[in-house]
């Protein structure tokens, strides 16, 4: 599209130095607070919204790919959520049923700011991540998905940019440099070196996550029963927070299963 539009709430130069310092003459920053006199920004500021963003041209990152496409199909899909109760991995190595499953789930939350009467993140559902847009059954996409997955030997991972160590209130967002980080991973093909040996499945939810720390990313990040249990929590705690967030899943997928095969219902949540 030749530019990008990123959050700004309590943006610092540390946190994020590429945005920091794309934002300059040719950008545009909307919502935010500012010092009539001097014209100097405070990112923390959210009296307006928390929403507050800056638009600038992707020639402002400094190593942007420009143009902006390539004349591959992609070799790595990535489903990104953003799950409030903390019990999602950061990352995720889906088998192709998984993909569909949760492709067809379309779960995130709704966070606070960027949406009207929201003032703290609540979980929701939209089939394949845009289901107002659907002309067809979700599990049609979904197939189309898996179908070109399986073409062109892509791999897929569900990436989570929600809460580690405790849902919302509790635990804190997941930081924006793990993340990149993990992004990373998925591109230089750290994630897809691993071998099998170095995943272990999560219960209920069996999705793979890694066994051990991921670039810079500690291990416990990476594996929510453990972030819990370090930030003081319980893990009677995990596994009732796990449940009721299995309990959404399997009540939002009821009104799929009918199309989909028997494989990709139980690539769900078990309990």
């Amino acid at each position: 599209e030749g530019g990008c539009y990123a959050k700004t709430v309590g943006l610092t130069r540390e946190k994020e130095p590429e945005i920091y310092d794309a934002i300059r003459f040719g950008s545009i920053l909307e919502n935010v607070g500012f010092d009539e006199m001097t014209g100097q920004v405070d990112y923390d500021d959210v009296s307006i919204t928390e929403n507050t963003r800056v638009a600038y041209p992707l020639k402002f990152i400094p190593n942007a790919k420009i143009p902006a496409k390539t004349e591959h199909h992609p070799k790595q899909i990535i489903l990104l959520t953003c799950d409030a109760f903390g019990i999602l991995p950061p990352i995720s190595k889906l088998t192709p049923d998984q993909v569909m499953y949760h492709f067809i789930s379309g779960y995130t939350a709704k966070v606070a700011g960027t949406e009207e009467g929201v003032l703290e993140p609540e979980a929701t559902f939209s089939a394949c991540f845009g289901a107002p847009f659907l002309v067809w059954h979700p599990s049609v996409y979904a197939e189309m998905l898996a179908a070109k997955l399986d073409k062109y030997g892509a791999t897929a991972y569900l990436v989570n940019t929600g809460w580690v160590g405790g849902g919302y209130g509790v635990g804190d967002r997941c930081s924006l440099k793990y993340t990149r980080q993990l992004i990373d991973a998925i591109h230089d093909g750290t994630l897809a070196e691993l071998p099998e040996s170095e995943w272990e499945e999560m219960p209920i939810f069996g999705l793979k996550m890694p066994k051990n720390a991921i670039k810079d990313v500690p291990k416990e990040i990476l594996r929510p029963e453990e972030a819990w249990m370090q930030a003081g929590q319980t893990p009677e705690a995990f596994q009732k927070q796990a449940k009721l967030l299995a309990n959404l899943f399997q009540k939002n997928f009821v009104e799929f299963a009918d199309k989909c095969s028997t494989s990709v219902k139980q690539a769900g949540p078990k309990m």
